[in-house]
């Protein structure tokens, strides 16, 4: 096989909703559901390859069988049985709490684990949205104790009012929340680390205060303060737009009302593609198809040459993730 479709995990939260499930067009639609893992490597919450010849068969085994021609020869040189990304969608009914993730070194020092450096893609947003990046004043590491104990962190966070299409690359370090309303992709290293500064005074199912980690993010935070958080870029119909690329993943952006041709063959990387909106086709080395609908993720093997995604609607957006 060379396309993958996966089992979604997903993930009640106490800010989740209704909304999740039905972008998905999942017939039994449970609630409470805040996030759908689509590609996860995450331990206890492994990827099941859905269907085809394999199904049933966890993603780490899956990589173990068949090594580079998966992933590629760097990532699985740099990664051995480990998939590098989490890939998501996540809808927030309420807030997130305002929260940060540790860089690679810290999460390795004090986790045994990698850090968490993510991005996020807009999909929809009730009007209003809005959704926390970065710091719009100064706070220092030595004021930060003070300012989370007198309760006035959101007097220092930068809000931004978000619409669809909106991108935010967020690395290891920086404050950040997803404000109610907001429906995207989530993209980020594979890593569930998250130390969480302020939750709005919500209780816990036991009716307890959420726990915070005020300590721990005091020394993981990134205080610089910058002038424009989001992630700008030129959207180009039937083209494929570059969003980001970092140490840890390059996304793009397809919008297409056409089929799009794309050549693998110097990518060395296993690619995700991600269906934001309408329905693809998507043929691989023109012996493999399969038809993805809106709110579902394949992953096509790093050793495909040549790739072909047609619009199955009159119009159909993708996002498209590889490693470097």
């Amino acid at each position: 096989m060379k396309i993958y479709k996966f089992h979604n995990i997903y993930k009640p939260t106490i800010w989740g909703g209704d909304r999740l499930p039905l972008f998905k067009g999942d017939a039994e639609r449970p609630s409470g559901i805040g996030e759908s893992w689509e590609i996860s490597g995450v331990k206890g919450s492994e990827s099941i390859v859905e269907d085809g010849r394999e199904a049933g068969t966890p993603l780490s085994e899956l990589i173990a069988r068949h090594g580079a021609r998966l992933v590629g020869e760097k990532v699985f040189e740099r990664f051995g049985t480990e998939f590098p990304l989490l890939i998501k969608f996540i809808h927030a009914s309420k807030d997130l709490s305002v929260q940060v993730h540790p860089a690679d070194e810290l999460a390795r020092e004090r986790h045994g684990m990698r850090g968490k450096t993510e991005m996020w893609y807009v999909l929809d947003t009730d009007p209003g949205a809005s959704l926390i990046s970065g710091l719009r004043r100064q706070l220092t590491k030595d004021s930060f104790d003070r300012v989370v104990a007198e309760g006035r962190i959101m007097d220092y966070v930068a809000r931004h009012e978000v619409k669809p299409g909106d991108c935010f690359y967020l690395p290891a370090g920086r404050i950040h929340s997803i404000g109610a309303g907001t429906l995207l992709v989530e993209i980020q290293e594979t890593s569930d680390i998250t130390y969480r500064i302020y939750d709005f005074g919500r209780l816990d199912a036991s009716g307890k205060p959420r726990e915070l980690h005020t300590a721990l993010a005091k020394d993981a935070i990134d205080y610089t303060v910058e002038a424009d958080y989001r992630t700008r870029y030129e959207a180009t119909p039937n083209q494929p737009v570059l969003l980001k690329r970092c140490e840890h993943f390059n996304v793009s952006l397809l919008d297409m009302t056409m089929p799009q041709n794309l050549d693998l063959r110097s990518a060395d990387s296993f690619v995700v593609v991600i269906v934001c909106d309408g329905e693809v086709t998507l043929t691989v080395d023109a012996d493999e198809t399969r038809r993805c609908r809106c709110g579902e993720t394949l992953l096509v093997a790093a050793e495909s040459q040549a790739m072909q995604i047609s619009p199955a609607t009159s119009s159909a957006r993708v996002l498209l993730c590889v490693v470097d």
